[in-house]
């Protein structure tokens, strides 16, 4: 005899999700029109973010380094050299030559006769020998831009292509680089990749939608929410550049996540839909049931993902905080556009959502199909899958072992780019970083010149510093090897209250070499009160710094808060811990290509060559996690909350897991392709580090899809058995009162009776 608990019938109680749907469906016709009206609102404004987003961002403000970077500009009026012109003699005459000499003199007045340009120095006026190649065929010329940061990459753009090339005597060869250069050409580059990304990606996207409904309707309506979530998004991020600088790389994420989510949200909605459409009554019911269920958990799995991308929002660099801001803002726009504006088109289209016709499609879900019975093989032999599934995925996490940390600079550009050209030229031919010398920053001192020439010699006694000039003159290997001169008069304030010291070094300042020197700097005991290290070699060692120490906050954020949304969402604290071991464990196939692709330059050829560094961005993995972290967690919950549909109603572990599969799994798999290809698009981006975000989180998603969620989650749930959904008493009661239920509210949930009592819910009222 079989045993139900009944309540009295009466209203059904509305969770505000549905409520939300329920709105649409009544006020349908308001809703789509606002809708469009947003629509095109957000495509004019927000249309033109790209010039309202930043380069570089790398930095932490708060740092030493920082701090010693605005006191050189606030005091002193000094600032990096913005500008990096290398000249080549063209026949590979001595740049002491007199025609080549003559050349470059010419080069350096038409640099200085540049508008915005100041502080224009050169090899031929100071003779420095650092500012000539060890082969003496190749010369610098720096310059200093007297703008703002936006201002002054678009100037350094227009002057890069005013000089480069031959000049027009035929003598000397020009490539400009500098900080401003580059990042100028990384925005011109990747306002071209999107286009090229968009115009892969959609054909693709709209084919396998196509495979997956049958209809010209049903997939075209994931297709209109993604890009309705882009252009939404767009306009967030207008409105956010308004506050805060936002990174020129952030834009990629908005329109990956936002086709990519809104389709993916939009196809697990349209299909629930169309199942509820075929087990009859009216169409507005059929929406407000998809709302409670699919829509529901479309929510909460974009609250997982923003979960993971806030955790960005703990590191001081706004190349990271803007990945953050842009995520979560476009996740919001994808789930509100999937549970307010999808729901009142289907109200509009009830059974028309099928018409147009191109393949054979249904919406009846075989009990016995494909991943049922691949489920039911895993479950057979769970020990043997999960060990081989495990093995298989640290195997291939292994290269990560072998990482090597750097800062993203020009080498982010194809070598095509004249950008790069001049870093490689300057890396390939010049001994010493004369364009690129740390600064030593005592604001505030009043020291005799004799302190500022003892401290310069010790500095100068370094291993990889070249010389250190200062206002007591230029000291080399602990010895003075020129005097004071007109100069050195820029070294002080004309009160004679401070005074800073050029540091020219002889390494690479993104590396480990770099942060050693800036280690040993900071080392030497000064004579000159406060003292502030500043340069691209010490912005990288405090960068690193920063992010290392707000790692474990990051991950902390990202654990501590799917754990508690999963319990929610379950009632379990064992399925929680699973998802962060299984997810945390998928990703290790992506960290380990983005070594044995990006830094050590296997299937370079494929992607596209792109230059080969020895070395990852350290912001790369962090980001790439907290995104693919994310993703990972949403096909979790997706996945979950049909198997915990079918546990509430059957209490039979192992069944729900296979049916769970079988209900979800051809749907997360089309969603991680589509997801896939989006992200994918991006592997034909001319920024290696976009190249890498989109390789990286691609395959991130396929190895979720396919190895976590078909082989892994099985094994481990078959093992757990019942172990599964174990909570202590107080967090079952807990959970009881404000847990996420999953069933509908007019199914009653059965804990005893026959198998057959199992296998149906059982309706009251």
């Amino acid at each position: 005899m079989s045993t139900t608990t009944t309540r009295a019938a009466g209203p059904v109680r509305r969770g505000p999700i549905e409520r939300v749907g329920a709105f649409a469906v009544r006020r349908r016709r308001l809703v789509l029109v606002l809708s469009v009206i947003a629509v095109i609102v957000a495509g004019v404004v927000g249309g033109g973010v790209i010039s309202r987003l930043q380069s570089g961002g790398f930095d932490d403000p708060g740092s030493e380094s920082s701090k010693a970077a605005d006191a050189l500009v606030d005091t002193f009026d000094a600032a990096p050299a913005d500008l990096v012109v290398i000249a080549r003699s063209v026949d590979g005459s001595p740049v002491d030559s007199p025609a080549v000499a003559a050349a470059g003199r010419a080069l350096a007045g038409a640099l200085a006769a540049e508008a915005d340009v100041s502080e224009v120095t050169s090899y031929w006026a100071t003779q420095a020998p650092a500012m000539r190649s060890t082969d003496g065929t190749m010369a610098l010329i720096t310059g200093h831009l007297d703008l703002d940061r936006e201002q002054a990459q678009t100037r350094a753009g227009e002057i890069a292509d005013e000089l480069a090339g031959t000049t027009a005597d035929g003598i000397l060869e020009v490539r400009v680089g500098g900080s401003p250069v580059t990042f100028e050409e990384v925005g011109s580059t990747i306002e071209k990749d999107l286009a090229r990304a968009e115009s892969i990606a959609i054909p693709i996207t709209m084919v396998l939608l196509l495979l997956v409904f049958g209809t010209l309707v049903a997939a075209g309506l994931p297709a209109i929410i993604g890009a309705v979530s882009v252009l939404g998004s767009f306009f967030a991020l207008w409105v956010i550049t308004q506050f805060t600088d936002v990174s020129v790389f952030a834009i990629n994420l908005v329109t990956a996540l936002g086709i990519g989510l809104g389709i993916d949200y939009a196809l697990f909605m349209v299909n629930r839909f169309r199942e509820e459409l075929g087990r009859g009554g009216s169409t507005d019911d059929a929406v407000i049931r998809t709302v409670r269920s699919a829509g529901r958990t479309v929510v909460y799995s974009g609250i997982t993902v923003a979960i993971s991308l806030s955790a960005l929002l703990v590191f001081p660099q706004f190349f990271l905080r803007s990945f953050a801001y842009a995520g979560i803002a476009t996740v919001a726009l994808a789930v509100i556009a999937a549970v307010v504006v999808l729901p009142a088109a289907l109200a509009a289209l009830g059974e028309r959502v099928n018409r147009f016709r191109v393949l054979r499609s249904t919406t009846e879900v075989r009990e016995d199909g494909f991943w049922f019975r691949l489920s039911s093989t895993v479950m057979r032999r769970p020990w043997a899958f999960l060990i081989s599934g495990v093995a298989v995925l640290v195997v291939l996490g292994l290269p990560f072992l072998r990482v090597t940390f750097g800062q993203t600079d020009d080498r982010v550009l194809p070598a095509s780019s004249q950008a790069a050209q001049a870093g490689q030229w300057l890396r390939d031919s010049f001994d010493a970083r004369e364009s690129d010398p740390l600064s030593v920053v005592a604001a505030s001192s009043t020291a005799a010149p004799a302190l500022v020439g003892t401290y310069a010699a010790q500095l100068s006694e370094i291993e990889g510093v070249a010389r250190v000039d200062s206002a007591a003159g230029s000291y080399t290997d602990g010895e003075q090897v020129a005097p004071a001169g007109p100069a050195a008069a820029r070294f002080a304030t004309a009160s004679g209250t401070g005074t800073w010291l050029s540091v020219v070094s002889e390494v690479e300042p993104y590396s480990d070499a770099g942060r050693q020197l800036v280690d040993d700097l900071r080392s030497v005991p000064s004579p000159l009160g406060e003292t502030l290290v500043g340069g691209s070699a010490a912005t990288f060692a405090d960068s690193q710094s920063a992010m290392g120490d707000r790692l474990p906050w990051a991950l902390g954020i990202i654990a501590i808060a799917t754990f508690v949304l999963l319990f929610l969402f379950t009632g379990s604290v064992v399925l929680p811990l699973k998802a962060l071991v299984l997810n945390t464990l998928s990703l290790s196939a992506m960290f380990g290509a983005m070594v044995w692709i990006f830094q050590e330059g296997h299937l370079s050829w494929l992607l596209g060559n792109f230059q080969v560094t020895g070395e990852l961005d350290t912001a790369m993995p962090i980001l790439m996690f907290c995104i693919a972290f994310g993703l990972s967690m949403d096909y979790e919950v997706f996945l979950l909350s049909r198997i915990k549909e079918e546990y509430d109603r059957t209490g039979d572990n192992a069944a729900a897991v296979a049916r769970g599969m079988q209900r979800t799994g051809r749907l997360i798999t089309s969603a991680a392709a589509l997801l896939a290809i989006v992200f994918i698009a991006f592997a034909s981006s001319g920024v290696t580090i976009i190249k890498m975000l989109g390789v990286g989180v691609a395959l991130a998603v396929l190895v979720d899809a396919t190895i976590v969620r078909g082989l892994l989650v099985p094994a481990f749930m078959k093992v757990a058995g019942d172990l599964n959904w174990w909570a202590p008493a107080p967090l079952k009661r807990l959970h009881a009162r404000i847990g996420i239920s999953e069933a509908d509210d007019d199914v009653e949930l059965v804990r005893g009776g026959t198998d057959d009592d199992r296998r149906d819910p059982v309706v009251v009222g």
